[in-house]
């Protein structure tokens, strides 16, 4: 029986912090105990943190195998549909049933923490410890990550002036420099001004570094060897006749690696609820495959039962690179999946209300009005299906905020019957696991029951047609429009050897098109496919759809402005 639909009550950015600090942390050894992990393969990294020695995974050998349950969502709103609370309150419900389960999670980038985002460690009861830590520089990953980045810029640059064979074109080095953070400015910059000394004079830019192809590569790597080898194929640019330039032949690839070394081994935290969490690397959702690391699902998979992770955005986007991307790399098949769905996504895809990032919700969105779940009930139904595209009957999680109505639960949920699927309610931020066991014995029935899982497309389609393929099965275009210069380099890429890897479509993740405004499911469009790179490292091709930035700018009121230090050397204001 689904628990009946209430109205919550609010818990604040506040008192998600007030809630983090009064929570009582076991020791990270106790965790580990927990799933079974031996002892020297846990290197504890401050209170409540640990990293997992790749040991781990050669320990675990023979173990045998947990669930393996993505968590999605409909196309969402600015502000986002809570699928990382969703995921935290599903691995607390599991355990409330007596399951043993893991929840896999991204790291967050400090660039969005600082900017409108905010953190990304759950809310209320069901959260993510200790807060503050995760949210800024945890165990220094990211920060390695941007160093063995910026290695190989700094390598490039050195290799240009100096000449060295391959010779570099300089009109055509795709490797950029990054940083952490929001900062527009650098989005297009001048390097190597001033005398002979100092550089090739050339145009540059930095990207956000989450999406850095070494994030990408971070995630998909499954053993440091791949990982080297990942990182010997990431292509900076192409040489005076043409051909791609790498990272082994500009010699920064062994370097790369032992930058990296640490930031491989996964991270070991809790939850609220003592639930073990595995924290790991962060590729952007947009321009990247928006999910956590190989490695710590492996780790999941054979400690638990259930091994709960999320992938970024909609079923459209991450779940579609989790599914093509995510699950060729790691030769692993999912046994369920879970699409969050929140009663003012829904109005908000009826087209009647205006949602703007950082602003307050308008009234009109939060009144009763049970049609307006219908109306925009559209865009659940083909996440719905971009689900079952690759074999699997998802459950519909209906995220529950505060001033929701139970009109508005019972729509969604005969939504979702008109299509045979299963909708609870979840109010696991107000209650935590015990909010989510509806929640929770859904998903276990939908693990254990038949499915077929497949990819969308074989290895052997060619680049242009996954893109296709993917553009209208998954997004419901009419059919995709390639730029004279995109196509050029598709074939170029095919002719030298990449066809055979699978493709990752860049676009807004505010609609199933390549339009944000346009919302719903989308009918009559053709996406627009202006540019393609190649991401050989991680292993995939990137079409870039309409304009997406890579480097965020902040607003005219960044978190940053109010997050402080108080008397007692407390941080204040860190949502």
């Amino acid at each position: 029986m689904a628990p009946q639909a209430t109205e919550p009550a609010p818990i604040g950015a506040t008192d998600n912090l007030s809630i983090a600090r009064a929570a009582r942390l076991w020791p990270i050894e106790e965790i580990a105990h927990q799933l079974g992990l031996p002892g020297e393969a846990v290197e504890p990294y401050g209170r409540g943190i640990a990293k997992l020695d790749l040991s781990a995974m050669k320990a675990l050998n023979g173990h045998p195998r947990g669930r393996y349950v993505v968590v999605t969502s409909m196309t969402p709103t600015p502000p986002g549909e809570g699928k990382t609370t969703t995921a935290i309150g599903l691995v607390q419900g599991l355990q409330r049933l007596g399951h043993t389960a893991t929840v896999a999670l991204r790291q967050p980038s400090m660039g969005p923490t600082l900017g409108l985002k905010g953190g990304a460690t759950g809310g209320g009861y069901s959260q993510v410890l200790p807060m503050e830590r995760i949210n800024l520089h945890l165990t220094g990953d990211l920060h390695a990550v941007g160093a063995a980045h910026n290695l190989l810029s700094a390598m490039v640059d050195n290799h240009l002036h100096h000449r060295l064979s391959p010779e570099l074109d300089p009109r055509e080095i795709y490797w950029q420099r990054v940083i952490d953070l929001n900062d527009r400015a650098l989005r297009h910059i001048v390097l190597g001004l001033g005398g002979r000394g100092d550089g090739v004079a050339r145009q540059g830019s930095f990207e956000i570094t989450a999406a850095s192809e070494v994030m990408a590569v971070l995630a998909l790597a499954d053993s440091l060897a791949d990982l080297r080898q990942r990182l010997g194929r990431l292509v900076v640019g192409l040489d005076r006749e043409g051909e791609a330039v790498t990272a082994e032949q500009i010699g920064a690839a062994g370097a790369m690696t032992v930058l990296l070394k640490e930031a491989l081994k996964p991270n070991l935290l809790q939850t609220l609820e003592h639930a073990p969490a595995l924290i790991h690397a962060g590729p952007f959702g947009n321009i990247a495959h928006g999910n956590s690391s190989i490695i710590a699902d492996y780790i999941g998979l054979s400690t638990s039962d259930f091994l709960i992770t999320e992938a970024g955005f909609g079923a459209d986007m991450g779940a579609e690179r989790f599914f093509n991307i995510k699950c060729r790399a790691s030769g692993l098949t999912p046994d369920a999946a879970v699409v969050v769905v929140t009663v003012r996504a829904l109005k908000y895809h009826s087209g009647r209300h205006a949602v703007v990032a950082g602003q307050p919700l308008p009234a009109s969105l939060l009144a009763e009005h049970p049609e307006e779940i219908y109306e925009g009930g559209a865009n659940l139904l083909k996440q719905i299906d971009n689900v079952r595209a690759h074999g699997l009957n998802p459950v519909v999680a209906i995220n529950a905020f505060p001033g929701d109505h139970p009109s508005e639960y019972a729509a969604i949920r005969d939504l979702a019957a008109s299509v045979s699927v299963r909708a609870e309610v979840s109010t696991h931020v107000r209650d935590g696991g015990g909010g989510s066991q509806a929640l929770a014995e859904a998903v276990a029935e939908a693990a254990e029951g038949e499915k077929d899982f497949r990819f969308l497309y074989s290895d052997e389609l060619p680049l242009a047609s996954k893109i296709e393929r993917i553009a209208t099965r998954i997004y419901g275009a009419e059919g995709v429009d390639f730029a004279p210069q995109a196509h050029e380099r598709l074939n170029v890429w095919q002719r030298q050897g990449y066809g055979s890897l699978p493709v990752c479509i860049a676009k807004t993740h505010l609609s199933l098109s390549s339009d944000p405004t346009r919302l719903g499911a989308p009918a009559g469009w053709r996406l627009p496919v202006r540019e393609v790179r190649l991401s050989a490292g991680a292993g995939f091709v990137y079409a870039l759809a309409g304009d997406i930035r890579t480097m965020p700018g902040f607003s005219t009121s960044p978190a940053a402005t109010r997050i402080d230090i108080d008397e007692s050397g407390e941080t204040v204001n860190l949502y």
